[in-house]
């Protein structure tokens, strides 16, 4: 427990640590394991990355001098995943970081005793990650972006930007909890704004293209891209949607810098 809150008060900058504190800390390598949903070419990977490593720098880590820092790319690929959470764990670190739903999973089946810290996780108690956000209990903890309601209001955004919408499709990940949980937001708040939504799964992506592609042959229609779903696969529905001319709802900044 001590570790988990040092390490989130450590990524947070919530405080200054005494410098007694500090020389404690310096008094052996600390060692934090990471493990990142993007692939490893991917530039928003690498910026957030970059972020953390500045962060602890500021705060008197640096990775090779007081601490080692080591980093798996997970890409979006389960099996892949599941072997570098099982690798991190077996190195002993001192705290993981975890980001996305995806790497949540395979995190925790690999231990219950080492902390993980999780970023960009849309619903840790649904999926089991946390008992609640109040008291998350057992060895995980961390930041959640967004609550379920924000999906109707993508849906009103999307009707706002282009009036002539009658139809949204709605691209989602059923490996998460948020995956079904999003769209059912969005589903709700469809009648009231006149509007018909459709599922778009993101198994891989040639079922993406597939159902923009089918979707796009009627006319009217948006997209929504909700948070988790298809970050991997952002340049492929970028593409599409300037393709087919759909007007499109964005869950992150990142789609928006690489031209949405």
């Amino acid at each position: 427990m001590s570790n988990r809150r040092t390490f989130i008060t450590l990524i947070g900058g919530a405080a200054a640590w005494p410098l007694v504190a500090r020389a404690q800390q310096s008094e052996r390598v600390r060692r934090i394991g990471v493990l990142m949903s993007f692939a490893a070419d991917d530039p928003a990977g690498q910026s957030r990355v970059l972020a953390f490593a500045q962060a602890l720098a500021q705060l008197g880590w640096t990775d090779g001098r007081n601490v080692r820092i080591d980093l798996r790319w997970g890409a979006g690929d389960p099996e892949r995943t599941r072997r570098y959470a099982a690798e991190l764990v077996a190195l002993v670190p001192d705290v993981v970081l975890a980001h996305g739903s995806l790497t949540m999973g395979p995190l925790l089946q690999a231990t219950r005793a080492v902390p993980i810290v999780f970023v960009q996780v849309a619903d840790p108690v649904g999926a089991g990650f946390v008992e609640s956000l109040a008291r998350p209990g057992g060895n995980a903890t961390g930041f959640t972006p967004f609550e379920y309601a924000i999906g109707g209001k993508w849906l009103e955004l999307l009707r706002e930007i282009a009036p002539g919408v009658k139809r949204a499709a709605v691209i989602r990940n059923l490996a998460v909890a948020a995956g079904p949980g999003q769209f059912g937001a969005i589903q709700a708040s469809a009648p009231s704004l006149g509007l018909e939504v459709s599922p778009i799964n993101a198994r891989d992506s040639s079922e993406i293209e597939r159902g923009i592609t089918t979707f796009a042959r009627q006319a009217n229609g948006g997209l929504i891209v909700t948070g988790g779903s298809a970050t991997i696969y952002r340049k492929l529905i970028i593409t599409l949607a300037a393709r087919h001319r759909l007007p499109a709802v964005y869950p992150d900044d990142m789609f928006v810098t690489e031209g949405a």
